[in-house]
């Protein structure tokens, strides 16, 4: 195929609006944990409060993917991903403005509301544009725009961080908002959703006949691995930054940028993988096989300081690459076959519903871990992690599995 054929075939249009939202999103709501240390000084906070501005993030974020869900139903997935966008965008551009905790709480809080309607608007954009057989690889591509984030945050925190102050870093976050002027000329609805013979459906149909029990399993599953993630990931930068004597890994700012980059080319990698395989074998036995690597590796990265000693440096240099890896490669599940357990009249609902009310339950992963931190270090809080992994591989099997599902 020319190279143009991926800058106007539909399909590939909707890919490149959802990959860019998703790793822009990323990167304002990282700035916040790779400043986190820095922010910790300059107002005064403690670990549970810090977990708990994290927390308000997450909380906020199931609202948001809700009403984006049921919104998308109505007017459009590419209206509302615009429109998503442009929120997150300006409350980033808020946080710079903050003088306290509760300023700082509020304005992470609007964060969240654009990260779970980003997500939401985006997911069902791609499920929707692609064809069953590589359904999962796009929404791997997409969902990989959150490593990406990762990583540009990574790459212009210890930057703007050290010469310009935690304002300037923030305020950088209104960037995003560029995006929407592409998107509101380029992006089409799928022709599943402009074809539907049905009107959008009332968003409690999720909650009846065969939805019921898809609805509550596939939110029992989010929950589960976004407990999980959101309890390593979220204190991950913390964790690497932390002083030895407080259970972390004594690193600078930039060391720990450096250490975190490098572990999002294994994200980036284990989403492409995951794709993959979920196409040729199943969403299933994909899913299980990174979550239960994902348990293992977890208590070994955790405790690395204590186990390692010295030599803990390099051990986390090594298996960084590989918890982003399994950590984070499996969520393009979520984009996948949430889309496939719902028809088009309510899929926006079902998907904004499952992964962002889990979200919102998970919300109470960084407050966990930060409460362990301020006992035991922050090492052993994000080990309690390796627990909601191995309890999501049996859930998965609960659901059906959903290759090859034509889209209706």
């Amino acid at each position: 195929m020319p190279l143009a054929y991926y800058f106007k075939e539909p399909r590939w249009i909707a890919l490149w609006a959802a990959l860019l939202g998703f790793m822009l999103d990323a990167t304002d709501v990282l700035l916040y944990n790779l400043s986190l240390q820095t922010l910790r000084k300059e107002f005064g906070l403690t670990n549970e409060q810090a977990g708990l501005i994290s927390a308000s993030t997450l909380i906020f974020s199931a609202i948001g993917g809700l009403a984006a869900g049921i919104v998308s139903d109505r007017i459009g997935r590419g209206k509302t991903l615009f429109y998503t966008v442009l929120l997150y965008s300006l409350a980033s551009g808020g946080t710079a403005t903050a003088n306290s905790f509760g300023e700082l709480l509020f304005w992470r809080g609007l964060i969240g509301i654009g990260l779970g309607a980003e997500w939401s608007a985006g997911a069902t954009l791609v499920a929707e544009s692609w064809p069953a057989q590589h359904r999962a690889k796009a929404l791997a591509a997409m969902q990989s725009g959150w490593a990406l984030g990762y990583m540009l945050a990574a790459a212009i925190t210890p930057f703007v961080l050290e010469n310009y102050g935690w304002r300037v870093l923030f305020a950088l976050g209104v960037a995003p908002a560029l995006l929407t002027f592409f998107i509101r000329r380029k992006v089409q609805e799928p022709e599943v959703w402009q074809q539907r013979t049905e009107p959008a459906g009332d968003w409690r149909g999720i909650f009846r006949g065969i939805y019921l029990r898809r609805t509550v399993v596939s939110t029992a599953l989010a929950t589960c691995v976004l407990f999980a993630y959101w309890g390593v990931f979220s204190w991950l930068p913390g964790f690497l930054a932390a002083p030895v004597e407080q259970g972390g890994a004594g690193f600078t700012l930039a060391r720990t940028s450096t250490w975190i980059f490098i572990m999002q080319t294994g994200t980036f990698a284990g989403y492409q993988t995951f794709g993959w395989m979920a196409d040729r074998y199943g969403r299933r036995p994909a899913f299980a096989i990174y979550v239960v690597a994902a348990a293992i590796i977890t208590p070994l990265y955790g405790l690395a300081p204590r186990l390692f000693g010295p030599d803990a440096a390099n051990w986390l240099l090594f298996m960084g690459p590989l918890l982003g890896f399994f950590g984070t490669g499996y969520f393009a599940l979520f984009g996948s076959t949430l889309a496939e357990l719902y028809p088009t009249s309510i899929r926006g609902a079902g998907q904004g519903f499952c992964y962002n009310f889990g979200r919102a339950i998970s919300a109470g992963a960084p407050w966990v871990v930060g409460v362990i931190a301020d006992k035991q270090g922050v090492g052993v809080g994000i080990t309690v992690s390796a627990a909601f992994f191995l309890l999501a591989a049996f859930l998965v099997y609960l659901l059906p599995e959903t290759k090859d599902t034509q889209l209706q």
